[in-house]
């Protein structure tokens, strides 16, 4: 696992693996040397506008948002996507298009938005176009009715419109500092950046606003106000920090993202507004309270001859997620970016990890928002993207799931459900077929549950303490799982209690989120806690609740009595303040018993406490 200070080289917005001519972080640097077009202002109206389609701000983001969006096509190199060059088919004919398809085929599923990526204002060059108060003016061969008649057409189908940004001012809409910011008398260009002309966003491809100066703050207001007067009801703000590969003061966005807040507020229109990409987990509070939603990963497309691959970057997902899991709610959720299961072939996955994929989403309570080509839908991404009960868990308003086993080739995930139900999934992110087990056990009882296969709406009657599935290569099962048996109540055991015996570096220390407000960390280079006399009344083999914490994803080797440890990857916490649990399978004898968690050659979680159940 790399270092969390060494950046995954994944492409972001033309930000490639490898370099690429015609990418359009190398258009843009051409176009600052080129100079940029403008073009004349449009006229703002006078009033906001007020039109039957505006919904109540508090249904913003109440649940995860459902829709399309044009980047997944717009970045891959599938034959056709993108014919008069990279990333040209962002136009209107082909938003449009989608848009239709959408209303007739994925609305009556709840999904609505239709949102338009990079490269609006951008030609066929990626040179771009500004209004003469340094807002971003639509292109005219990709949309030459402009954004307001694209943003009617999709209202028209009782669908929602969404719009996209870079964070900061871009570097062409400067004009050397003397373009005038709309309705803010005498603030220029030169007021809302800095003087030294300190760049910011992921690509470094922005002036950073400078907040202090209120004219910043007109600019931001002056945007805000031209798209509610266009009819967009979305936006998607870009290149965000901390995050987006980028840290320290000049990408630090915090500022911005409250300005949008406050610029939204008063535009007259309710916007969904949506950070991206792998925004900082360490300012989950402020993307919360500022934004509905924060892509919490890098992008999905693989900028490569499909719109994604499984290794490019669907399964990083897997790794990504838990540490969010409880940051999402209503009003803001994590966004795992676009869902590209409906176009077989052009996707670039099998059919099982198409379904793993939309299984993923689902139980993160993730945006459900396709990049695929709505008009060549397969029957199996149809089915896929409009089955009800998968959409239902993932706009039930409840907690993310998260992995109830710890991280490897084979995983369980789960939830529970506001009626007590639980979401339950198996995943075998192998390479071959494996069979993966849940245990009932791990979501706190024993005995009977009644089953339903989700995928394939079909029920499976009363299990017993567990259900077992043989899962192909990247495959995956979702069930929903209703107890019809005992709550366990388990014996308690504290990692910080006097009869266990540390070693190494380990040792006790304070944990607010902890039981007891105590745990055992220092755990490194051998450092180990042996929880001894843990008893149970017969010979099994137990599923044990380990509670830990820790801030990012780390092994250890979890052993009973003197037999022989297997080295367990515990999911991130998401910081070293939160504590999470993980169930893992021990042989335990009649009497008393040892666990040991030992670091062995590297670090490994701090341990809070272990639940070990009475019965098997």
């Amino acid at each position: 696992m790399q270092s969390p200070s060494t950046p995954r080289n994944e492409p972001q917005k033309g930000v490639g693996r490898r370099s690429r001519p015609g990418s359009p972080l190398i258009a843009a640097a051409v176009a600052v040397l080129l100079g940029a077009g403008a073009v004349p202002a449009q006229a703002a109206p006078t009033e906001s506008p007020r039109s039957n389609d505006v919904v109540p701000a508090a249904a913003v983001a109440e649940r995860p948002f459902m829709g399309w969006t044009s980047w997944s096509m717009q970045s891959s190199k599938y034959p056709g996507l993108n014919p008069d060059g990279d990333y040209s088919y962002l136009t209107e004919a082909n938003v449009l298009k989608q848009a239709d398809a959408l209303a007739a085929k994925l609305k009556p599923y709840g999904y609505e938005y239709v949102n338009i990526d990079a490269g609006w204002w951008r030609d066929t060059g990626w040179v771009p176009k500004f209004d003469q108060h340094a807002r971003q003016a639509a292109d005219p061969a990709r949309f030459p009715r402009g954004m307001k008649p694209v943003a009617d057409h999709i209202h028209a189908k009782g669908l929602k419109a969404g719009i996209y940004l870079p964070v900061g001012l871009e570097k062409e809409a400067y004009a050397n500092g003397v373009a005038p910011i709309w309705n803010a008398d005498g603030c220029t260009t030169a007021d809302i950046v800095y003087p030294d002309l300190r760049t910011t966003n992921g690509w470094d491809s922005a002036y950073k606003l400078n907040f202090d100066n209120p004219c910043a703050q007109k600019y931001i207001d002056s945007q805000a106000q031209m798209f509610a007067d266009w009819g967009y009801d979305f936006l998607k703000l870009d290149g965000v920090g901390p995050g987006s590969f980028k840290s320290g003061d000049n990408y630090d966005n915090v500022a911005d993202v409250a300005a949008w807040q406050q610029a939204i507020a008063t535009a007259g229109r309710p916007i969904h507004l949506e950070l991206s990409w792998s925004l900082d987990i360490n300012h989950a509070a402020d993307w919360k309270r500022y934004s509905n939603g924060w892509r919490i990963d890098t992008d999905v497309e693989c900028y490569c001859n499909t719109l994604v691959t499984w290794e490019n970057s669907v399964d990083d997902r897997f790794d990504d997620a838990p540490a969010w899991s409880r940051k999402a709610g209503p009003g803001g959720w994590n966004d795992l970016d676009s869902l590209n299961v409906g176009n077989g072939e052009m996707d670039g996955l099998t059919r099982a990890e198409r379904q793993t994929y939309a299984t993923l989403w689902a139980i993160s309570k993730s945006p459900l928002y396709s990049g695929d080509d709505l008009t060549r839908l397969d029957d199996y991404g149809l089915s896929l993207l409009t089955n009800r009960e998968v959409i239902a868990i993932d706009q039930n308003g409840a907690a993310p799931a998260r992995p109830v086993t710890p991280a490897g080739d084979q995983q369980v995930w789960g939830s529970k459900n506001p009626d007590g139900s639980y979401t339950v999934a198996l995943f075998n992110l192998g390479d071959a077929p494996a069979s993966v087990t849940a245990h009932w056990a791990a979501f706190g009882f024993t005995g009977n549950a009644s089953v339903r296969d989700v995928w394939n709406s079909r029920n499976l009657g009363t299990q017993k303490n567990k259900i077992t599935a043989t899962l192909p290569a990247h495959g995956s099962r979702l069930f929903t799982v209703r107890p019809g048996g005992t709550t366990l109540v388990p014996a308690s055991y504290e990692a910080e209690s006097a009869a266990n015996t540390l070693s190494g570096n380990a040792s006790v220390g304070g944990c607010d989120a902890c039981s007891g407000g105590r745990k055992v960390g220092n755990l490194y280079l051998g450092g180990k806690v042996r929880f001894n006399d843990v008893r149970v009344r017969k010979d099994g083999i137990y599923t044990i609740t380990v509670a830990y914490v820790s801030g990012d994803a780390r092994s250890v080797t979890v052993s009973s009595n003197s037999g022989n440890g297997t080295s367990l990857k515990f999911p991130s916490t998401g910081d070293w303040g939160t504590a999470e649990t993980v169930s893992v399978q021990l042989a335990l004898k009649a009497g008393a018993n040892t666990i040991t968690f030992d670091s062995g050659t590297w670090y490994s979680p701090d341990i809070d406490k272990i639940d070990v159940p009475q019965t098997l």
